[in-house]
């Protein structure tokens, strides 16, 4: 895949995450979905672990963006 492709899936997946508002959720659905929302947020964050380190590996920094 190329780097381009990539990173546009990259960004789709942060502005889909973004979309999301545990917080608007009524009490029954997250309980419901609790679940299945605890193994996404675990597989993301491992996979985020991965990317970091890949980049770390190769002696880049991971640094935030500063604000305007």
């Amino acid at each position: 895949m190329r780097t381009n492709d990539e990173m546009a899936r990259l960004q789709a997946a942060v502005s889909a995450l973004g979309d999301v508002d545990v917080s608007a959720w009524p009490e029954d659905t997250l309980k419901e979905q609790l679940g299945e929302l605890s193994a996404a947020l675990v597989t993301l964050d491992t996979l985020l672990t991965r990317v970091a380190d890949e980049v770390r590996a190769r002696g880049l920094r991971i640094e935030e963006p500063v604000s305007a």
